[in-house]
């Protein structure tokens, strides 16, 4: 098991510990270091069964700049949202956990953290 996150984040902190008194085996990357390539991106939405637009901190400054709220959600603009996310990794939801079956969820809730374990 894997979980993306930002050290400043508290939803990010709260599933750690939480990972910690489950006594969970898993692996941290600091997404805002070690920043996801695009084919990473693609392959853990593909795991979330989400689009890029519904991990996307629309409300970050650099997603302000870009004017990501105004642009298209589809098919044709996919690979431009994943750019995005991969050239400002602050714009990815977090945290993400990468669970040991393959799937992957956007864990912000305990409720979250505990189906990961689950799996």
């Amino acid at each position: 098991m894997e979980i993306w996150i930002n050290p400043a984040c508290s939803k990010c902190r709260s599933a750690l510990t939480l990972l910690d008194a489950e006594g969970a085996d898993y692996t941290v990357r600091r997404y805002l270091e070690d920043v996801p390539s695009e084919d990473e991106i693609a392959a853990v939405l593909d795991r979330l069964g989400l689009e890029p637009w519904d991990i996307a901190r629309t409300q970050e400054a650099v997603a302000e700049e870009l004017g990501l709220k105004d642009w298209a959600r589809d098919a044709s603009t996919r690979g431009r949202w994943i750019s995005a996310l991969a050239a400002h990794p602050r714009l990815i939801q977090r945290p993400i956990v990468t669970a040991d079956d393959g799937t992957a969820l956007v864990a912000r809730t305990d409720e979250a953290v505990r189906d990961a374990l689950s799996r």
